[in-house]
């Protein structure tokens, strides 16, 4: 057990005589602990948890009492109240699709044919005409021979990334990578390294004198600091050393391209990019993830991702309000202009008043605190003020560069967007930020 833990375990509740306050220590002094029992971290994790929880970490896992739209009722656990009309720049849903009438409307309809669940893993009897369907769908709007549905976005990224490389192969990912990379990677049992977060110059470095099999991996937007990958110089060094490429368009399908194909459609390397992942939970408003690419990978992933593999399969009701949203996003390009409308007037709101938000190039925000002492106490002074946003500390970001990660959609209205920047402005002012 880590000293961190003997003393959150001593002093129970009275951190403060040993000069100690219990929100210096995090998740991970909990991750390693010594002796036979397994269980024998849980205790002095819950001394600490009891003492942190009401201090902030209660401000994860509120629950919403609303649809994920511009403005939510959530229910504060600490005061057990229910704030009604926040102004919600919390939940993804860019395109602002998940409560549209259409949606709803496809996903009733389908419970009345399918049910609620798929009951079977997709290579049994999970599968449905919807899941064709939808799946045909995706291929036609990423332009590919063919594409595949996961449960999750996360299932999706471990799935594809285990079920292609090996031990003997090296994967080299961006440091920003999301950790349902990294955790494909470690699965894999390839050689896993991390090049600089967008240098293309360290990557050449860690492809270099590798002779097997090669996979590079990126993500279109990435998800905590909003900018966007690269992508033709890293395209440029991967082809140098033969390898493959992957791109994690969560943040970025169905709002980045002409067509909304993504990132990789922005730059004009769709099809040089070999191995296409997204979701639905984003820009759609669902849940669940996919893979794009060749008929051929499509075919050898369908035996080899267990993930998929050995899961249920999307329930029909999802995959119905999702094939609708793609059709609403497909039909509806006015949506990604009102986003990109949206996100400019939010960045330049903002960054006058001296807000930091880093190199944010899209529709995901980060408000800079970088004062990891003070960030849940503002987290809990915009939810009484009546904004929803979620704080963001170490280990999700590194040491003293906590934030708050805003979401903007295209349903957001100019007074919505413009009242929520005055309530951040005035709190980050009061709090000395800026």
């Amino acid at each position: 057990m880590s000293t961190g833990q003997n003393r959150i375990r001593e002093s129970e509740h009275e951190d403060v005589s040993l000069g100690v306050d219990a929100l210096d220590y995090d998740y991970t002094n909990f991750y390693f602990g010594s002796g036979e029992d397994a269980f024998a971290l849980l205790e002095p994790f819950k001394a600490w948890w009891d003492q942190v929880h009401p201090r902030g970490y209660y401000q994860y896992e509120l629950p919403l009492h609303s649809a994920p739209a511009t403005t939510v009722d959530v229910e504060d656990t600490k005061t057990h109240e229910v704030r009604r009309g926040l102004i919600n720049f919390a939940s993804y849903n860019y395109l602002g699709l998940s409560y549209r009438d259409e949606v709803k409307a496809a996903i009733k309809e389908a419970v009345d044919v399918y049910g609620g669940g798929s009951s079977g893993s997709p290579i049994l009897s999970g599968t449905t005409d919807l899941h064709r369907r939808l799946s045909k769908q995706l291929a036609e709007f990423k332009g590919k021979e063919a594409a595949m549905i996961f449960p999750t976005g996360y299932s999706a990224n471990v799935g594809v990334i285990a079920g292609l490389m090996r031990s003997g192969d090296l994967i080299v990912a961006d440091q920003f990578a999301h950790a349902s990379i990294v955790d494909g990677m470690i699965l894999s049992k390839a050689k896993s390294r991390f090049f600089r977060h967008n240098k293309p110059a360290d990557l050449d470095r860690k492809l270099r004198g590798f002779d097997g099999k090669k996979l590079v991996i990126v993500e279109g937007v990435y998800s905590m600091d909003g900018d966007v990958a690269v992508l033709p110089e890293i395209m440029e060094v991967a082809r140098a050393h033969n390898a493959r490429v992957l791109i994690d368009e969560a943040h970025s399908t169905f709002v980045f391209g002409d067509n909304g194909r993504g990132v990789a459609e922005h730059f004009g390397l769709d099809d040089e990019v070999d191995i296409h992942i997204g979701t639905f939970s984003k820009s759609l408003g669902g849940q669940g993830g996919f893979v794009a690419g060749t008929q051929a990978l499509i075919d050898y992933l369908r035996g080899f991702s267990r993930s998929r593999f050995f899961s249920c399969a999307l329930a029909p009701t999802v995959v119905a309000g999702i094939s609708k949203a793609l059709e609403l996003a497909s039909n509806e390009p006015e949506l990604r202009t009102q986003l990109w409308k949206n996100v400019d007037f939010m960045q330049a709101r903002l960054r006058e008043a001296g807000v930091d938000v880093a190199e944010s190039e899209s529709q995901v925000i980060p408000i800079m605190v970088r004062n990891d002492a003070k960030v849940f106490d503002i987290g809990e002074q915009l939810l009484r003020e009546g904004v929803f946003i979620n704080p963001v500390k170490y280990p999700a970001v590194g040491k003293h560069k906590s934030r708050f990660r805003m979401s903007i959609s295209a349903a957001h209205s100019r007074d919505e967007l413009d009242r929520g920047a005055q309530i951040i402005i005035d709190v980050l002012k009061s709090n000395e930020i800026i």
